[in-house]
């Protein structure tokens, strides 16, 4: 007799959680993207608006997603809430805060050098969405440091416990994981959905490795604040520079 497929089973507020993962979360991007798209320019009060409402979401979707992961019986070690080993985990984050940092910025030193039309989509969304003034940069770092904390609880804490307690293997709950965080960064566009997924994958196999969220969340937290500082600065200050520059070439 052929091998019965044996179907994972979750809480039906799982399943739930993951729909809104998967398909209200990349839609209401999507939608809030094409609203910014549509305007001219995006003035400092919405692009202020647009992050606290960011943070307050976020901030919403990760204590649903604890509160219902506690009332299953999923653990703190489970969710990766914990330091097996401090000195290692803390070792990790830094190094790796490091690195990403500098891949980052040295990614971004790139971008400007390219000529606007080439940076697609990319361009139009820095200019609406990235910080453009001290008071802006406040609530975005507030921002960036949510997103390290709620988006990694969300996709490599809730999701992975989800997962490997319905008897997923370890690599299709990172595959998985990561697909889900990919689409939560659909707004990007196709760039950003496979860039995003990578990223996930390395963060899902680091908190395997780790067993803890820590580095993680530290490491999300770098790479946003590092885009609120080097994006503004190659992508939107420099941009009149180096179209004037390839423009006097031709």
């Amino acid at each position: 007799m052929p091998e019965r497929v044996l179907i994972p089973t979750m809480p039906w507020d799982f399943w739930l959680i993951f729909f809104l993962l998967g398909v209200v979360v990349p839609w209401r991007g999507r939608h809030r993207l094409r609203e910014l798209l549509a305007k001219p320019s995006v003035g400092p009060a919405e692009r202020i608006s647009l992050y606290i409402s960011t943070i307050a979401f976020q901030w919403l979707a990760a204590g649903v997603a604890a509160w219902r992961a506690w009332a299953h019986g999923l653990s703190s070690n489970q969710l990766g809430l914990v330091m097996r080993n401090a000195w290692s985990v803390c070792g990790a984050a830094v190094l790796g805060a490091v690195l990403l940092t500098a891949l980052q910025w040295m990614n971004l030193r790139r971008m400007s050098r390219m000529p606007r039309k080439m940076r697609g989509p990319l361009q139009a969304l820095a200019e609406r969405i990235l910080p453009q003034s001290t008071k802006e940069r406040v609530p975005f770092f507030a921002l960036a440091v949510t997103a390290g904390i709620c988006e990694e609880f969300l996709y490599r804490g809730f999701a992975m416990a989800a997962f490997t307690r319905a008897g997923m293997p370890a690599w299709t709950v990172v595959v998985l994981s990561s697909i889900l965080f990919g689409l939560a960064h659909l707004y990007q566009g196709r760039g950003g959905l496979v860039g995003t997924m990578s990223l996930g994958f390395l963060f899902g196999t680091a908190r395997i490795t780790l067993g803890s969220l820590v580095p993680i969340t530290v490491w999300h937290a770098a790479v946003d604040v590092v885009a609120g500082v080097a994006g503004p600065r190659y992508l939107i200050h420099n941009t009149v520079f180096v179209d004037n520059a390839n423009d006097s070439k031709i």
